[in-house]
């Protein structure tokens, strides 16, 4: 499970957050002061930082800065200040993505799947009953041979292998893998999947076990964590 650190001086925003994040599967670890969670970085593991800018005593940027000379953590920036100078500033000090306040739920998920696949360890390869996604080459391996995949197949793949058991929707892949405010429609996820069991298939790997459409949903990949 990921653990994400929420910093805002809003309780309700924390709880907000926490709502929205602990059913998508991720550990949420709520602060009100970037000084509290600058201490709890010096002994916790955090795999990201919901980072809020307007603070009283330290604000957003000085937490970013000082996250930034100790730790490689993915930092977002989730903030009402959303002019573009503010969000340039955020990007220069360290931030790896910025979320503007008030901000869409399917898309704050996407963002932050996006980033952590982004900051993945070099030597990061995901394992599934002889399946192997090398996430350095990009390759997908089925019992040490290759399966030829497009971009977006792999960023799929890489989405599903993930998450394990965890339903997508169709705006959820779009948004991920197209591109917030991309115009693509439902039929051309549709299509990608069914390219993409089709790949499984001819390789041998029982692609309709695993790769399961959620009628009126969309798809997930069901397996044992």
């Amino acid at each position: 499970m990921k653990t994400i650190l929420l910093v805002d001086d809003e309780p309700l925003m924390l709880d907000l957050l926490s709502l929205y994040l602990t059913p998508a599967g991720y550990k949420c670890i709520k602060f009100p002061s970037a000084e509290d969670a600058l201490v709890y970085l010096e002994s916790y593991q955090t795999d990201l930082v919901l980072l809020d800018i307007m603070m009283p005593e330290m604000d957003g940027w000085e937490a970013c800065r000082e996250i930034r000379k100790h730790w490689d953590i993915p930092i977002i920036m989730l903030t009402a200040m959303s002019e573009k100078p503010d969000i340039v500033k955020g990007l220069k000090i360290g931030a790896d993505d910025y979320i503007s306040k008030p901000f869409d739920e399917e898309e704050l998920l996407a963002r932050i799947e996006a980033t952590l696949r982004r900051n993945k360890s070099k030597n990061g390869r995901v394992a599934f009953q002889g399946l192997v996604l090398d996430l350095n080459s990009f390759v997908l391996q089925y019992n040490k041979k290759e399966i030829s995949l497009t971009p977006k197949e792999f960023a799929m793949m890489d989405l599903f292998l993930n998450h394990i058991n965890k339903v997508f929707t169709r705006e959820h892949f779009i948004t991920s893998i197209w591109g917030y405010g991309v115009s693509t429609e439902d039929r051309t996820i549709d299509s990608h999947v069914r390219n993409l069991r089709d790949k499984l298939r001819k390789a041998g790997f029982p692609a309709d076990e695993h790769l399961v459409t959620v009628w009126g949903v969309g798809y997930k990949w069901a397996g044992k964590v």
